[in-house]
């Protein structure tokens, strides 16, 4: 039995919708794509040591991956990160990609939710996944969530695609590790509770 876990960059209000780029997803006249940007840094050192240290396989919906492939393949080795997403086992939730170049990459197609009960039920590193709103969805509808890892910014947007929506059952969640860094953005970890 293996854990899944989101690592998620949200703004207070919520929304995690494109934080990278202003390209990023454009999806519903989203015009705030980067809104991370100005933060980056010290977040991207505070990941690496708190959630990308150990062992994990990767798990992205279609479009993340599309992100990703590109860059980190090309990147090779080049740091620790791209060394440890290019080794790791990428699970790939899409019903559209014919090809997948970027290695060690499975696609994942039909009934999503049932193809990642199997996954969680072998064995193997945790299962962590990066971005993918749609996908976090269908986790969150489904309960497949065992762990959140939420790195929340100091902004507001006001609109956008949300991480929680009417999917999420309320379930209590029990902090199991909290930081920040000292641009202001937060670092909350936590597993799912009784």
């Amino acid at each position: 039995m293996r854990d899944l876990a989101i690592l998620t960059f949200v703004t207070l209000d919520g929304v995690m919708q494109g934080p990278g780029l202003p390209e990023e997803d454009t999806t519903g006249g989203f015009k705030h794509g980067g809104w991370a940007a100005a933060y980056w840094d010290e977040v991207m050192a505070q990941v690496k040591d708190e959630a990308m240290a150990a062992p994990y396989d990767l798990l992205l919906g279609r479009k993340t991956y599309e992100i990703f492939a590109p860059h980190f393949s090309k990147n090779g080795n080049d740091s620790a990160e791209a060394g440890m997403l290019n080794k790791a086992t990428k699970y790939v939730a899409t019903n559209t990609l014919t090809a997948l170049t970027w290695q060690n990459s499975i696609p994942i197609s039909g009934d999503i939710a049932a193809a990642l009960v199997q996954l969680k039920e072998q064995s193997g590193p945790l299962l962590q996944v990066h971005g993918s709103w749609r996908l976090i969805q269908t986790l969150l509808a489904n309960d497949l969530i065992d762990e959140f890892r939420l790195w929340t910014f100091p902004v507001v947007l006001g609109s956008g695609k949300r991480l929680f929506g009417r999917n999420f059952d309320r379930s209590r969640l029990k902090l199991k590790k909290s930081g920040t860094t000292s641009n202001g953005v937060v670092m909350s970890i936590y597993r799912r509770g009784g």
